[in-house]
């Protein structure tokens, strides 16, 4: 058996599902984001345990959670409330989890968007670690989100998990790609002044993780973005096959290329507040009277 780790954020729309999903095991663990709406109490409604941490950032949570919370058993497998765990896929982690070379498998997402599978245009198979031993492997943060650092060797799963990336709404998609912009032009930024790209695992990369990782730090480099990526996911992944929702998801992720360079542009132009003009300022006006406060 395996326990299963359950990150959530303001997830009252799709916690129940996904934990049902997930009930095939019998250590469930919700590590909830200090929600304000509904998650915690609906999550209580299920036999889980429920712990509220306040995030700081992807990595940080996850490595948290993992030094933090023991889990019942050695093997875990990470999951989000807009995913949902099937049973073929519990039944390949259960058999995996007997091979002694690995300490950890990928497992590929099926991007659910506008109740289709974007089959094409989303870089299918695309890989996340999310089974591994327990112990073995956490997390630095990359971006808006988390790139793993794993002791030992790790391999790949065939089957695959739906993720309702838009499950909660446009709006909440929307809201969400604007704070993940924000990272991620800070991540663009630092590349830019220290990262390079690895040419060797662009070519001949053993994986599609390591060719994707290799992908990304090459487009970050590129010009005009946000129409090279419409172009590559629409015609050269073949976004196009995907139908109406294909278009709409390509034209999304353009857009939330253009915001990431947007703010890129604004974080290395846009002046900066003086924070110690600011202070003097603050610090002159707590010493000032009332009545010299109403004279001004």
């Amino acid at each position: 058996m395996l326990s299963v780790y359950i990150l959530t954020y303001n997830e009252e729309l799709d916690i129940a599902a996904c934990i049902e999903s997930a009930m095939l095991s019998d250590d469930i663990i919700v590590v909830d984001s200090c929600s304000s709406d509904r998650t915690v109490e609906r999550a209580k409604n299920y036999p889980v345990r429920v712990v509220q941490h306040a995030f700081e950032s992807h990595g940080k949570q996850r490595t948290w959670m993992l030094e933090s919370i023991a889990p019942k058993y050695e093997w875990v497998y990470i999951l989000e409330a807009d995913e949902r765990m099937t049973p073929e896929l519990f039944a390949e982690c259960l058999q995996a989890m007997n091979n002694p070379d690995y300490i950890g498998y990928y497992v590929a997402e099926r991007v659910m968007f506008m109740n289709r599978w974007i089959r094409y245009s989303t870089q299918y198979p695309r890989y996340q670690l999310r089974l591994f031993r327990h112990g073995k492997v956490w997390f630095d943060d990359y971006g808006h989100t988390e790139r793993e650092v794993c002791d030992g060797a790790t391999s790949f799963l065939k089957e695959t998990y739906p993720h309702y990336t838009c499950s909660k709404g446009l709006t909440r998609w929307i809201e969400k790609h604007n704070r993940y912009s924000t990272d991620e032009a800070k991540e663009t930024l630092y590349q830019l002044e220290h990262g390079n790209v690895n040419w060797l695992n662009l070519f001949f990369g053993k994986s599609e993780v390591e060719k994707r990782r290799a992908l990304k730090d090459l487009s970050l480099r590129l010009p005009a973005r946000p129409l090279l990526r419409f172009l590559y996911m629409y015609f050269i992944l073949g976004g196009c096959l995907d139908g109406r929702a294909g278009t709409a998801w390509c034209t999304l992720q353009a857009f939330y290329e253009y915001l990431i360079l947007l703010k890129v542009w604004e974080m290395k132009h846009m002046p900066k507040p003086d924070s110690d003009i600011e202070a003097t300022i603050d610090e002159n006006s707590a010493q000032m009277t009332a009545p010299e406060k109403l004279s001004i």
